[in-house]
């Protein structure tokens, strides 16, 4: 058996979003931005996406950008916040858990002078309120927080920190990434300025992700060429991957309910089977501020090192954190942030699941998590 648990880095794609950009690669080819027939058809399709789009996150049409994934959605908020809004303050905050690149790009903006703050996190990767609050000033024009986060699939509490937010002057800038597709997510419900999606998260393509971004906020956009994107993102729009994205999102939305329940079912599952077969773990993160399709754990009898390969020895597919740290001997900087400790990084893993993993993979995967156990516990 081939047991897949690394939806977290990325998901196959959905029959019925490949069907869906099919029909536009072979039938509705054009290029947006041409005035012709052929153009104004391809134009149509990509209109239909935006206005879908925004429906589905209650936002506008003219409020959706579409971008080459969550990494550029998320260098352009940030970085066209910053330096838009400079003259008001240079003082920005972030979290110590954040993906790459959230973090990397506050590491830049640091190097040219801007005062960042960087909130901690408690043992369920959850911040301080408290220490949020604290940490504005009227200098403070930007806040950047992750609603569920990739390692660990802990969920912040975004409605709280969207209130200390919103009674300030900062601008606040979200990364739902992982979120699409457990949660529901309202653009105007909360007081968030950006947020950043991906659609090969939930069933979409690679390559094309979405950055909204509220009507009237002062941001620069980076990207200089054409007049695509109503002059915000210079550059031919893939329209279909766009159409493919916005196919992955009604989809995601449409089974989401009936989804988080089955991840639930397994997470638990997964949870109680190792327990009952005495394998020693701990959970990383939060047993009720989460999401199902997140699982990181620590096996102390075991080097995340040598569990990945014996894992993937068994045709198992899991990993120690972001994908987009692969090949990198450092641990993992969430993990490390909420125990400040390399040990506990050093032995714990991240399993994903969705929709599509089942009973009979959790109980092969728990099955082989023991007989490692049982093979180091004899080496022992």
């Amino acid at each position: 058996m081939e047991v897949y648990a690394d939806y977290a880095a990325t998901t196959p794609v959905k029959q019925q979003v490949i069907d869906k950009m099919m029909e536009i690669y072979t039938t509705h080819y054009g290029n947006p931005s041409s005035i012709h027939s052929i153009g104004r058809d391809a134009r149509k399709y990509l209109d239909e996406s935006r206005r879908f789009v925004a429906k589905q996150l209650n936002a506008k049409p003219s409020e959706v950008i579409f971008t080459s994934g969550a990494t550029e959605s998320n260098n352009t908020a940030i970085k066209g916040i910053a330096y838009a809004n400079q003259d008001k303050g240079k003082h920005i905050i972030t979290t110590k858990i954040e993906h790459h690149s959230v973090l990397h790009v506050f590491e830049q903006l640091a190097k040219e002078g801007f005062d960042v703050t960087y909130l901690d996190v408690d043992e369920e990767g959850l911040i301080s309120l408290e220490q949020l609050k604290s940490a504005m000033t009227d200098e403070t024009i930007l806040v950047s927080i992750m609603f569920v986060n990739n390692e660990i699939g802990t969920v912040q509490p975004m409605y709280d920190i969207d209130e200390i937010v919103s009674h300030s002057n900062a601008l606040f800038h979200v990364d739902a990434v992982q979120a699409i597709g457990h949660l529901d997510i309202d653009f105007h419900e909360f007081d968030i300025d950006a947020m950043s999606i991906t659609a090969h998260k939930f069933g979409g393509p690679k390559g094309v992700g979405v950055l909204l971004i509220k009507s009237g906020t002062n941001i620069k956009f980076p990207q200089l060429g054409g007049e695509q994107e109503v002059k915000r993102r210079a550059g031919t729009e893939n329209v279909p991957q766009i159409v493919g994205l916005a196919e992955a999102l009604k989809l995601a939305n449409q089974y989401r309910d009936e989804n988080n329940v089955h991840l639930m079912n397994l997470k638990n599952q997964f949870l109680v089977s190792l327990q009952e077969r005495s394998v020693p773990f701990e959970l990383n993160g939060s047993m009720t501020d989460t999401t199902g399709h997140i699982v990181n754990l620590y096996f102390p009898f075991i080097d995340v090192e040598t569990m990945l390969t014996l894992l993937d020895l068994a045709n198992i597919y899991v990993a120690s954190g972001s994908a987009c740290t692969a090949g990198s001997t450092s641990p993992s900087h969430v993990l490390v942030a909420m125990y400040d400790d390399d040990t506990r990084a050093n032995h714990s893993v991240r399993f994903s699941f969705n929709e599509q993993t089942t009973e009979q993979e959790i109980k092969y995967l728990v099955t082989e998590i023991h007989k490692i156990y049982h093979k180091f516990k004899e080496e022992v």
